[in-house]
């Protein structure tokens, strides 16, 4: 059944190539066989084509308090096959990566809970923006010089943006993915549909799911997991049932 997740994080410095490793699955983390497929893009020539070379270098010389990379997380519907599900991704990666580069993986692990697979995506990009000067690697991560752009780094797309622009964002990046995957259910035939508004903006009277964790379900015993699992069913079987109320409709829609 499809469900919508997304979220995005950022990435001090020191912390890329270690995330680069753990979405491709290289390095401490070969051993976990789940990736569907990998690809990266908008690499400077430097890199000749090489994303952990940039990761490295990044690490190496974006500035102490900067953020190396934002990583964006989305659970593709299962409903759709891979290839339909690389379709979508390339979409996704369109619009939340631009002309920025990046590198992403499609993941499908086996349910730590039930025997289903679990589809996603992870999406590693830089906020630095091309802008047609070639530099040398060390370069590309020093400050921006706005009176001669040739002296310093990329502009980065992540600065002097107000608390209220960055929810503004963010609401309408989860709308955009929603709509995405919507698009790519219906034509493929598929009824489900995924929302990304929250449980009280849709009316719904429950407290939305928490993340358990690998460590955690690994203490659970077969009896407890069965138990969460039928449990969870149910609460989105009787959330079916149960439309949203008008005023939580009203408040969903604004003034």
């Amino acid at each position: 059944m499809a469900m919508f997740h997304y979220r995005i994080k950022s990435g001090k410095k020191g912390t890329a190539v270690d995330r680069f490793n753990y979405i491709t699955r290289q390095g401490n983390h070969s051993d976990r066989d789940e990736v569907v497929w990998t690809e990266f893009g908008n690499l400077p020539a430097w890199c000749e084509d090489n994303p952990k070379r940039y990761w490295q270098t990044a690490d190496r010389h974006e500035r102490a308090n900067g953020a190396v990379y934002r990583e964006h997380v989305v659970a593709l519907p299962s409903e759709l096959d891979a290839s339909q599900q690389h379709a979508l991704v390339d979409k996704l990666v369109q619009n939340l990566a631009g002309n920025k580069p990046y590198q992403y993986a499609i993941h499908a692990p086996n349910s730590s809970l039930a025997s289903a697979v679990h589809p996603h995506m992870h999406l590693q990009v830089s906020d630095r923006l091309p802008d047609g000067i070639e530099r040398a690697p060390a370069q590309e991560f020093m400050r921006y010089n706005a009176k001669d752009p040739s002296q310093g780094g990329r502009r980065k797309d992540s600065g002097g943006r107000t608390p209220l622009q960055v929810r503004d964002e963010l609401i309408a990046t989860r709308k955009m993915i929603a709509d995405l995957q919507n698009e790519a259910l219906a034509e493929h035939g598929h009824a489900t549909r995924v929302d990304h508004r929250s449980h009280w903006e849709r009316g719904i009277k429950r407290e939305p799911e928490r993340h358990l964790g690998q460590e955690r379900i690994s203490q659970m015993s077969t009896e407890d997991k069965a138990k969460y699992t039928a449990d969870r069913k149910r609460r989105t079987e009787c959330c079916k049932h149960h439309p949203p109320t008008h005023a939580a409709v009203r408040a969903a829609a604004g003034p």
